[in-house]
Parts: C-alpha cells; structure tokens; sequence
C-alpha cells in the first residue's frame, strides 16, 4: 500500500490542471488514467476554443503537452482505473485501483461524464468523421454543411440553435412528437428559418461513404415503422450525459443525476475530497471550463493540506510500519 499526498482520480483537462497546480506546490500527486487519457478531450479530432492557440489542436496533442507540463513538476501518471474507494473514515482515504492501493491524505475526483451514445451501428466509429457530442467544440468545422441533432431537451435544443451559426440547415430529430426543453428554447427553434424537425423517430444506422466519413443517417418513425434514410455530413448527438460516479456509491453526496455537488471551491460532502471537470459540472463542460475547476480544486487541496499539516505528519509516523510514503518525504 503506498500513502500519497494528493491522488487524482481521471486524466481530462481538470485532472491535467489539478496534477499541474499540485505538482508545482511539491505535493508528487498521482493520477489514476483511467481507460483513457485526457477523457473526451482525447478524442476530440480538433479543439479550436482553447486559449493560445489560434489555428486549433488536436485533442490528443493537447492532452499530451498537459501531461508533459504536469509531470515537469512531478506528478505521476498510472494507467489503471478505480476499482473502489473508501471515503467513510476520513483522511487518509483509501483508493484501491485493479493493481495497487493507495491511501491519500487529500483526494480530487475529475473522472468526467460520458455523453449517452444512441447505441447504433456506425456511431462510434463516426467520432471524428462526422459524428459529435458537442456543438461549442465542434461546430465551426461543419460550416456550410447540412447536419442532423438527434435530442429534445435544453442541451439538444441549445446546441442546435448554436450550431445554425455554422451550418446550413440544422434538423433535429426526436422520439417523440413534443420537445422537452423548455418554452423559450422551444420557442428560438420553432421560429429560426434554419432549423426543421423530424417527430417520433430514432436513428438506426450512421451512414458512411468509401473513406468513412458520414454521409447519412438511417431512420425509423415509431408511429409508421417506416424507414427513410436522410442524407446528411454531420450527426450531434445530445441525449444526456452519464457521469462516472457509481464507483463512489453512497460515500459522497450526488444530485438525483448522479454528478458531484461541490461548493464554490469545489469540496464535496466529504472533508478532504474535492471535485472538477464534468463529474461536478453539468452546465459548461468546455476544456477551458474544466481546467478552470481543476486549478481551482487543486488550490483548495493545497490549503486544506496546509491547515491539517500536523495531524498529517503525525498520521505518517503512525502509518510508516504498514504504508510507504511515497509523496512529501
């Protein structure tokens, strides 16, 4: 069992800001990957919306120099994932991940929330080539182009009303044959000339052509069972947004959506935990926004560590015959 400072639960964007700021205040943390680095961010083909760089990044590349830029300062990257937590006897809290086991005197969760994917053939295999999950992060790559929103709710509604910016036509398409979101929404869609719907149907297929980029979609009407098939060269997907919380179970307060609450400086219900990045956010979920929470959960972090130095030393001598400190020593 090793005994660490600080450990970073997800790599995205709020974990690369919490490793950077905690590196830097010579706290060693460690960050537990996950099964992906940099989360979303990774397999964003472009990011064009972060600040200082003007042309746009690859998602991947700008994960990649987060890492570089947090482990200067010394922290660690582990590729392993969670397997479960103990937070119910406070700090120094236990984390057990598939293949080592940590007690953390400080812990920052930043493990994201995952967009609910429609489920069909063709979809996964379209990220980057057509299909997306966000309109703010992708939408001026589709200028001049035909394009599909599949969602009724305030999140599908808002996005493609952004998203007419940008293209040509916006069809947004859903399962039912009312919207969700709410009026003023509703209301912005119905009356923009560059937005029509499609009601009381569902995709069945993301469509390709010969280089696998999206061409069209398939289509059922749940009323009629007809299928139709609409061209299109862009599919958004908002349906909601899983966050990864489970593994948490009851030890730590959720909204009924199962997301994080935290404070203003990003503490949980439980002292010494903290929370950035899209498992406490359910409103921006932007790189920019999440690097934003993930320094500033970082900087609560160093401050509570700070006002618990003494018991903390004194737990580390009392711990040292079974936990090697790895962190601070």
């Amino acid at each position: 069992m090793k005994r660490e400072r600080v450990v970073i639960i997800g790599s995205g964007p709020a974990g690369m800001a919490a490793a950077l700021y905690t590196g830097r205040a010579q706290l060693n943390p460690v960050v537990i990957v996950g099964n992906q680095l940099g989360g979303q961010a990774a397999i964003t083909h472009a990011i064009d919306n972060y600040p200082g760089f003007p042309g746009g990044i690859g998602g991947p590349e700008l994960i990649e120099q987060m890492k570089l830029h947090a482990e200067e300062f010394g922290a660690r990257f582990e590729w392993d994932m969670v397997e479960s937590v103990d937070f119910t006897k406070g700090s120094p809290f236990l984390v057990k991940t598939y293949q080592q086991e940590y007690l953390a005197d400080a812990v920052i969760v930043t493990i994201g929330a995952d967009p609910r994917k429609l489920g069909i053939p063709g979809e996964i295999e379209g990220i980057g080539k057509g299909v997306s999950y966000c309109g703010t992060c992708d939408g001026f790559f589709f200028r001049g182009k035909d394009i599909v929103v599949f969602g009724g709710g305030d999140s599908a509604i808002e996005e493609a009303i952004f998203l007419t910016r940008f293209a040509t036509h916006v069809t947004i398409i859903h399962r039912r044959d009312s919207l969700r979101a709410g009026v003023q929404l509703q209301k912005r869609a119905f009356e923009n000339p560059k937005i029509s719907f499609i009601w009381d149907t569902v995709a069945e297929e993301v469509l390709k052509d010969d280089s696998g980029a999206v061409n069209g979609v398939r289509l059922k009407n749940l009323k009629t069972e007809e299928i139709t098939t609409k061209p299109t060269e862009g599919v958004f997907i908002f349906v909601g947004h899983v966050p990864n919380s489970p593994v948490f179970g009851k030890q730590i307060a959720l909204n009924d959506e199962g997301y994080i609450i935290t404070d203003e400086r990003f503490r949980t219900s439980v002292e010494g935990v903290f929370a950035a990045g899209e498992i406490q956010d359910q409103i921006w979920r932007q790189v920019a926004t999440s690097v934003g929470q993930g320094t500033g959960a970082a900087m609560s972090a160093i401050h509570w560590l700070d006002e618990h130095a003494e018991t903390l030393q004194q737990l580390d001598a009392e711990l040292a015959p079974t936990a090697e400190v790895v962190a601070g020593d």
